[in-house]
């Protein structure tokens, strides 16, 4: 699956279709374009839930620069902010905004999007689904519905042990 390329959204369900028109009308892969965007999180694999949001993860190798991009693009959007976080030790920039039918969220680090943690979780959850099926599709979406997040989620149920993040990882393919 080349997650890099969005097409896939435009022949999908009908959020993932939805996803494909915000992120094509807002511009926002072409804005983000020098920071290798990338679309993770839920809608990609078909387990969204009603509030789940368009995550969009970058690379900077400037800061300075990543936000004044973000600002400049995106800072007149609904509901903007911009903050500085660390996370794991490593310093990240995230905005978020709304369109009309989506939270959006901009996370940036300087990392490349490849080996972020989020783009390493989306491969190896969306290699579980084609592994396990329709059934555990349905059974993560079911703990998401009662507010579970998708990795802890994935890590009941496939009885993993310990952080979810990090037992996640556990599986992922040498390539």
């Amino acid at each position: 699956m080349d997650f890099e390329n969005i097409a896939y959204l435009k022949y999908g369900t009908y959020r993932q279709r939805q996803a494909y028109t915000t992120l094509n009308d807002y511009k926002i892969l072409l804005k983000l374009k020098k920071f290798d965007p990338i679309l993770v999180g839920t809608i990609p694999l078909t387990i969204d839930v009603a509030n789940s949001d368009l995550d969009i993860i970058c690379f900077f190798t400037s800061s300075k620069e990543f936000v004044e991009t973000v600002e400049n693009n995106f800072g007149g959007e609904h509901n903007f902010t911009i903050r500085e976080v660390i996370i794991n030790g490593n310093f990240c920039i995230v905005a978020n905004f709304s369109t009309q039918d989506f939270e959006i969220e901009l996370f940036g680090q300087n990392i490349p999007t490849k080996q972020q943690l989020a783009y390493r979780h989306l491969v190896i959850e969306y290699d579980l689904l084609q592994q396990y099926g329709e059934k555990l599709r349905q059974r993560i979406i079911n703990l998401k519905n009662q507010g579970f997040k998708t990795e802890a989620a994935f890590a009941l149920e496939l009885n993993l042990t310990g952080d979810p993040y990090t037992s996640l990882l556990e599986l992922e393919r040498n390539e």
